[in-house]
């Protein structure tokens, strides 16, 4: 079981990357105050196994606000930048990310997250339900 499971995980991460690729990048930015910018999420994929998310972090966007996570989900770097992160309790922590760079994250995890920088971010979650 625990190898079909990893199989089936490595198989979506891929159709997930190639799919990722193949679409345009999908911020909105309100006005052109980089401070008003907001984040997107678009479900490019949902099944009763998995969900993937194509997530678009535009530069100087303030924070996402405070949310959880329902699920245990992989996160695939498709654009190199930093994002911040703050936990409820916690000192921010800017973590660099190169493109190709994959992370994990538990079920229920809350967070709020910002992009730094001066370029997109753009990440692919693939949430294991």
């Amino acid at each position: 079981m625990q190898k079909s499971r990893t199989v089936f995980c490595a198989g979506v991460l891929a159709g997930a990357a190639a799919m990722a690729i193949a679409l345009e990048p999908r911020a909105v930015v309100a006005g052109t105050d980089a401070q008003a910018a907001k984040y997107s999420i678009k479900i490019v994929l949902e099944n009763e196994r998995v969900r993937v998310r194509d997530v678009s972090f535009p530069p100087g966007v303030i924070d996402t606000g405070m949310h959880t996570h329902e699920f245990p989900h992989v996160g695939v770097i498709l654009t190199a930048g930093a994002l911040t992160f703050t936990e409820p309790g916690k000192a921010p922590e800017t973590t660099r990310f190169e493109a190709g760079s994959v992370g994990y994250r538990a079920a229920n995890v809350t967070h709020q997250v910002a992009n730094p920088g001066k370029a997109p971010m753009r990440v692919i979650e693939v949430e294991i339900k």
